[in-house]
């Protein structure tokens, strides 16, 4: 009786199958990782003054209300055009943002029956102030509006502890010469000495010692 029964229970536990050898055995399920979309850029627009004059590789933004696909950003080429689909080339150096707009404008009524835009200065490149020498952050820096030499200065993080900082000049050139302005940070920085904190203009460099 004793031996039936342990026959018995032997065939038993070799027909149950095994929790672990079912958990070995099983496989994942496959699981889809979720889609991330890349982040968009939102455009940019430069704070620029109304008398601003565009330039060459300036990044203007051309749109057109409810017309979509007539809108988008242009790179203003070193020959100073613009290209606009439908419109083709239009010349943009020289020219402020309002009278440009005013012109692309006038061009797309040949297709449009009430022509809408507006034109945005997304970068300014054309207009550009050199800072080298003794400055936190010394390099090229947009002159989207008007800036005094302290104003640069401070764009490029200040003057360094070992700057001379009293024999800072600024080269200029006009007529095909360069002309050199001299500009004493300590006395200006103080009030003193105001006259030479010129208004800087576009290809000027600021040279700190």
């Amino acid at each position: 009786m004793k031996s039936h029964f342990m026959r018995a229970a032997a065939v038993l536990l070799l027909t149950v199958p095994s929790p672990v050898a079912t958990r070995a055995g099983a496989q994942p399920s496959a699981r889809t990782p979720s889609a991330t979309s890349a982040p968009s850029t939102p455009a940019t627009e430069v704070s620029v003054t109304d008398d601003y004059v565009i330039g060459a590789e300036d990044v203007l933004g051309v749109q057109f209300w409810r017309e979509p696909e007539m809108s988008g950003d242009v790179v203003v080429r070193p020959d100073g055009m613009i290209t606009l689909p439908l419109l083709g080339d239009v010349k943009a150096d020289g020219l402020k943002p309002n009278v440009l707009r005013d012109q692309v404008k006038a061009a797309a009524e040949r297709f449009l029956t009430d022509a809408n835009v507006t034109i945005i200065v997304r970068q300014v490149n054309s207009r550009k102030v050199y800072i080298t020498g003794q400055v936190a952050h010394p390099g090229a820096y947009s002159l989207a509006s008007p800036r005094t030499v302290l104003q640069a200065l401070a764009m490029a993080g200040g003057v360094t502890e070992y700057a001379e900082s009293d024999n800072i000049s600024i080269a200029r050139t006009e007529g095909g010469k360069t002309k050199l302005y001299k500009f004493n940070y300590k006395n200006v920085s103080k009030g003193k000495g105001i006259e030479q904190n010129i208004q800087l203009q576009p290809g000027d460099t600021v040279m700190v010692p």
